[in-house]
């Protein structure tokens, strides 16, 4: 049989690799090079190969290749791809295939109707890695797949974008480029995140969350998260920046319920760290080029069939619709090298798009600083000044137990004293409620531990926490609240008020709240403590604190984290240091039973709660609700413990009851 005949559109830049592996297949006898077409002249004598300035040419001329390599601008992929479908050839084309859905719909119906394959130009999907995955994840070697994540750093120049008119643009003289972070020099992180989540055809795909940002001084992105909502159910996250401090090679991981899964694509190296242990492995890789030729003589399946670039395009489009990156400002990014091999840094990017990915947020929900600002539910303030954000807690991923919560929390000074979807412990939100075993549901968020396992286990039994009804009265804001089920079945309401108050030493927040069942039984509360794991009695009221330093936390009668976690007293102090200055939280257990135990940490984490279970169950009842009422002074500086005796004292003295809530919302 005759070796097909090959025609490469592009004869520079990338083009290059196509025209040596041509080259090479050619000597091999399983292919002819018919011919480049590229308008700039060859760089050699092009070793005999005849040149074309376009495809047109290269047609007008007589030249039928049975398969065309398009490796060209973004923006020209279309047109060129269609172009050769008429011609009657296959198409391979470089990634991404075309620029915008419309076209990408025209390309595929094309190729369909006349009979004709597209390979799209995703090398990473012709890794031996993907068929390892797949094989371990039918074998449950990491159990259920809970989420798919991938984090590229990578550095770009000016030079980068120099290169060329098309280059870091949206649209170029009215025509859709969308040369994005995630669309072009990171898009096979894309790709195969998706694919490794099940996401092949359009169709497997729900929706798509663009958060778009730039350092660069273009019109695409450099810097964004992109978050993806698959039909299989699996979340899948992208971090990626073309501004990092050193370019390492991007990774991909898929979390499962038993183990993990860490792929980098650019060199096939793979570790599955599940129940059979952890194994380390690099794979071989299938060119593209050579598979589509294989295609054509077998009849065996294509690699990336145009059919399964299906998901990335509807990434592609969420980017090409979105709002326009916005500028990170200068003090976030600091410019290294000079002239055209000048490129920005913007200031601790890894760590802040892999604590994106892990919390599967944006970073607009993250609330960096450079970030766009998401609108809260309400704001506390004291005295006209904004002391808290209430979050409905909507957008947080099943798996974290998505609640309603208070963050940011600040001083009247400005210094910030919460956090929330940290990397190490993403389900921690702010301040608020959180009990990780309402009647076998876990609404605290992350693994469980349960009596039978004895361990720490990412389980299905993810509940959420849903806002019925918010009302505000002056400072007071109440709220009704319903605690689901995975399945969404009511487990227990809850009438909850907020009230931020002015003090001497700085402002006070009221915390009130009512549980009751909403089964018609009693519920059962519980946790890791009240399940076997000493000293885990966490659940309730918990406030994860923000990074801090020099960190004091003392009671009335200890000192110390390992002295005050798990016993029992009217109020907690906690002073540190804060990134803006010093603050000091005194929690104080105002209500008639003040038994709850302390939870504390501070070595490892910074956060202090009031364990409802520590160490036995506790009960939601059906008629008498189950009452808790925390207030906490939130201060700016340090106060000592003698004053802070006095504040506590004076504090308690007052009707602090836990009195029925009036004004409850219909």
């Amino acid at each position: 049989m005759t070796a097909p005949g090959v025609a490469l559109v592009g004869g520079h830049g990338y083009a290059t690799r196509h025209l040596e592996h041509l080259r090479g297949a050619e000597r091999s006898g399983r292919a002819r090079l018919l011919g480049v077409a590229d308008p700039r002249p060859p760089e050699d004598d092009a070793g005999g190969v005849p040149w074309f300035d376009s495809l047109a040419d290269l047609l007008d001329a007589g030249v039928e290749p049975d398969v065309v390599v398009i490796s060209t601008p973004p923006h020209t992929h279309a047109p060129l791809a269609l172009r050769a479908i008429a011609a009657g050839a296959d198409v391979y084309v470089e990634k991404p295939p075309v620029a915008s859905w419309a076209q990408y719909v025209e390309l595929e119906r094309a190729a369909r109707d006349a009979g004709r394959v597209v390979q799209v130009g995703f090398q990473s999907l012709g890794s031996e890695a993907l068929g390892i995955i797949e094989d371990a994840l039918r074998a449950g070697e990491i159990g259920d797949v809970l989420a798919v994540g991938a984090v590229g750093t990578w550095s770009r120049t000016i030079g980068y974008y120099d290169r060329s008119p098309w280059a870091g643009r949206r649209v170029l003289d009215g025509v859709d480029v969308v040369d994005g972070v995630s669309t072009n020099p990171l898009a096979h992180a894309v790709v195969t995140a998706l694919r490794l989540a099940g996401a092949r055809r359009a169709d497997d795909v729900l929706d798509v969350d663009a958060d778009l940002y730039r350092a660069h001084a273009i019109d695409a992105d450099d810097t964004s998260v992109v978050r993806v909502r698959t039909a299989s159910g699996v979340a899948v996250t992208l971090g990626l920046t073309l501004c990092a401090q050193e370019q390492t090679a991007p990774v991909i991981r898929v979390r499962g319920t038993r183990g993990t899964i860490e792929l980098s694509y650019t060199t096939d190296e793979l570790t599955v760290d599940g129940v059979a242990g952890r194994r380390t492995l690099t794979a071989g890789r299938a060119h593209l080029l050579d598979d589509l030729l294989v295609h054509r003589a077998t009849g065996a399946d294509l690699l990336s069939p145009l059919a399964d670039s299906g998901a990335f395009m509807r990434v592609l489009e969420a980017v090409r619709v979105a709002d326009a990156p916005r500028q990170i400002p200068p003090e976030a990014v600091t410019w290294t090298g000079s002239g055209r091999d000048r490129r920005p840094v913007v200031h601790d990017v890894d760590a802040i798009l892999a604590r994106a990915v892990v919390a599967q947020a944006t970073l607009a929900e993250l609330g960096v600083p450079w970030a766009r600002r998401r609108p809260a539910l309400d704001v506390l303030d004291v005295g006209g000044v904004p002391v808290a954000e209430l979050r409905d807690g909507a957008d947080v991923a099943p798996i974290l137990s998505p609640r309603p919560y208070l963050h940011p929390v600040s001083t009247l000074d400005g210094v910030v004293v919460t956090d929330h979807l940290p990397a190490d412990h993403a389900w921690h939100l702010g301040a608020g409620l959180a009990i990780q075993d309402v009647g076998g549901t876990n609404l605290w968020g992350g693994r469980t531990f349960t009596a039978e396992d004895r361990e720490y286990v990412w389980r299905a039994d993810h509940g959420h926490v849903r806002l019925d009804r918010h009302a505000r009265h002056g400072g007071v804001a109440e709220q009704s609240l319903t605690w689901c089920d995975p399945a969404g079945a009511a487990l227990l309401t809850e009438h909850r008020r907020w009230e931020a108050a002015p003090s001497p030493d700085g402002w006070w927040l009221d915390l009130r709240t009512e549980l009751r069942s909403a089964t018609g039984s009693p519920v059962s509360l519980g946790g890791p403590g009240s399940n076997g794991r000493a000293g885990g009695g966490y659940g309730g009221f918990f406030w994860r604190i923000a990074p801090c330093t020099d960190v004091h936390v003392r009671t009335a009668d200890a000192d110390g984290e390992q002295a005050v976690h798990g016993t029992t007293s009217p109020w907690l102090a906690w002073t540190a240091t804060f990134a803006s200055g010093p603050a000091t939280l005194v929690v104080v257990a105002a209500h008639d039973d003040d038994t709850d135990p302390w939870f504390v940490r501070s070595a490892g984490y910074p956060g202090v709660g009031l364990a409802l279970a520590w160490d036995r169950r506790t009960t939601a009842p059906v008629d008498e609700p189950l009452r808790r009422r925390v207030r906490v002074l939130v201060a700016d500086g340090v106060l000592d413990d003698d004053h802070v005796a006095r504040l506590v004292a004076d504090t308690l003295a007052r009707d602090l009851a836990p009195a029925p809530l009036a004004a409850r919302p219909a």
